[in-house]
């Protein structure tokens, strides 16, 4: 059996929002978790790996700074070090913006690292391990220029586009088919948006649009594992896994959409015919969001301390969000509130104003108050100086209603009321 350690989407570089500076080493805690996590990994795959399949989407974008660059190679060195093959595909988020190269990739294979290769295109790879050779077939992010022509797309819909591309793909990936060598194992790595996948952080993060690729092309035969990339949330897509299709995830929480969302990677055991694999959890930093409706509460602040109190946020990353009225403002301070937040890793706090309109004007006619209809109305006319002209009509009418007495209105009684308003409209 050949083990597989199969990661994916990485992003070294972000959720810099939601850290701090370490003032030890200069750098953003959250790309130190970014980079623990990928250490975890590699741990893992020097102990058991016989191969390395990372599924593209690397860092946020094609052209990240120098010292994130570092970061990410000083890690997958050190499979190079140990003599572990390894594929690191292309990502929507590893291209150009014009799509073409696989720009934040591209130098390791410049640099001809031993036992690497970049999956930037639709190829079939046979790879010898210390266990036996494998046959892996790399399907980076696919963009409309791929495999089609402008002229060919000018002028069409997206989901017109769509459907060329996977007319175009399907002879394509046939083709690599045809060339596998049949007592081999064979992997299909990609990096796409499945027409079963649940989508997570990538929906707000992704560059440019992109393509959705039926199931069809991927449940084949052939294929005894198919390795993706792309979507943050793990989930296998066929759990008759004939063969298993697998989304990793993300190693780690990129923001708030990713709080409940388990982080990890996949080790798989596999020779032709037959695989197993496994979901392994990574202890990704917890997010934590805090959401309490103080609006109708008589002691705001209180209410928000107990719901603080009530969730774990040491050294999480939190988010605290309260709604108030806006006559509630200054009974809240903030400072009381940051107190009791600082065992958080980072936090934000987020006041969010209720409607004015969705609670009553006046105290008398508060949801526990028991005025009947009528002594409600002599209220609520009251307190409206523009209807005081017309509120002894109104309350006469309401009376005769609530007898059960029909009400006629003859033309002179309509006058007079228009009358009535005529001369508030003037004096307002």
């Amino acid at each position: 059996m050949i083990k597989i350690l199969h990661l994916s989407d990485i992003h070294l570089g972000s959720s810099f929002p939601h850290g701090r500076i370490n003032p030890e080493t200069g750098l953003n805690t959250r790309l130190e978790d970014f980079v623990k996590t990928l250490e975890h990994c590699i741990d893992r795959a020097i102990e058991e790996a016989d191969l390395v399949l990372f599924g593209g989407d690397a860092f946020p974008d094609a052209t990240p700074p120098p010292y994130v660059q570092q970061a990410f190679a000083k890690q997958f060195q050190r499979l190079a070090a140990f003599n572990i093959p390894t594929i690191l595909l292309v990502g929507n988020h590893d291209l150009h913006s014009q799509g073409t190269g696989g720009a934040s990739l591209s130098i390791y294979r410049t640099l001809a690292v031993p036992g690497f290769i970049v999956g930037d295109t639709i190829e079939t790879h046979r790879i010898q391990t210390k266990n036996g050779d494998i046959q892996v077939i790399t399907l980076p992010w696919l963009t409309r220029s791929t495999l089609l022509t402008r002229p060919e797309t000018e002028g069409l819909s997206m989901a017109d586009v769509n459907i060329m591309l996977i007319d175009r793909l399907n002879p394509v990936l046939e083709g690599e088919i045809r060339k596998l060598d049949p007592e081999l194992p064979t992997v299909l790595l990609a990096h796409l948006m499945a027409d079963r996948a649940n989508l997570g952080a990538e929906r707000f993060l992704a560059v440019g649009k992109g393509f959705t690729l039926p199931m069809s092309l991927l449940i084949r035969e052939e294929f005894d594992y198919v390795a993706l990339g792309h979507v943050h949330k793990h989930q296998n897509l066929n759990p008759e896994n004939n063969p298993p299709v697998i989304y990793p995830g993300s190693i780690e929480r990129v923001d708030f959409s990713e709080e409940k969302e388990e982080k990890g990677y996949v080790l798989v055991d596999i020779k032709k015919g037959k695989v197993n694999w496994e979901f392994c959890s990574i202890p990704a930093r917890r997010f934590c969001t805090i959401n309490v409706d103080i609006s109708q509460t008589e002691n705001p602040e209180e209410t928000i301390l107990q719901a603080i109190a009530q969730k774990e946020i040491q050294d999480a990353v939190v988010r605290l969000i309260y709604k108030l009225r806006s006559d509630q403002i200054e009974q809240i301070d903030s400072a009381t509130l940051q107190k009791a937040l600082e065992e958080a890793h980072t936090y934000t706090i987020v006041p969010e104003l209720t409607s004015q309109l969705s609670r009553p004007r006046l105290p008398e006619l508060g949801a526990n108050n028991s005025l009947d209809p009528l002594d409600a109305l002599k209220t609520y006319l009251g307190n409206r100086e523009d209807l005081k002209a017309l509120s002894s009509e109104m309350l006469d009418a309401a009376e005769r209603l609530l007898n059960g007495e029909e009400i006629g209105f003859n033309v002179e009684d309509i006058n007079n009321v228009e009358k009535k308003v005529s001369q508030l409209s003037l004096l307002s």
